[in-house]
C-alpha cells in the first residue's frame, strides 16, 4: 500500500466530510477486541449539519455508520500514541 499524503488526511475546505461515502464492509471488519474504530488513531467526529455527530475515518476518507466504530475494524488499524506509551494528559 502507497503511504498517502498528509495533506489528503486533512479534510480540505472544498470537500465537506458529509460528501465522503460510507465505509461498506469490504473495508471493514467485525473486532471483538479493543481494537476497532473508536481506539484507532485515525477515527475522528466532526459536527455535521444540525450538529449530529459524524463518524470519520481519516485514512479511507469515509464515514462511519453508528454503532460501528464500536464494533468493527479495518487493515489499517493502529494504535494511538499516548496509548503505546501509556500515557494520557486528559487523566492528569
Amino acid at each position: 500500500m502507497a503511504p498517502i499524503p498528509l495533506s489528503s488526511l486533512v479534510p480540505s475546505r472544498s470537500s465537506s466530510v458529509e460528501d465522503w461515502p460510507y465505509l461498506d464492509q469490504d473495508v471493514l471488519a467485525s473486532s471483538r477486541s479493543r481494537q476497532v474504530c473508536l481506539t484507532c488513531c485515525w477515527f475522528r467526529h466532526h459536527a455535521g449539519m444540525s450538529c449530529i455527530p459524524l463518524l470519520t475515518c481519516q485514512l479511507h476518507q469515509g464515514l462511519l455508520a453508528h454503532g460501528e466504530h464500536l464494533t468493527c475494524r479495518c487493515q489499517g488499524w493502529t494504535d494511538d500514541m499516548t496509548r503505546q506509551r501509556g500515557w494520557a494528559p486528559e487523566v492528569a
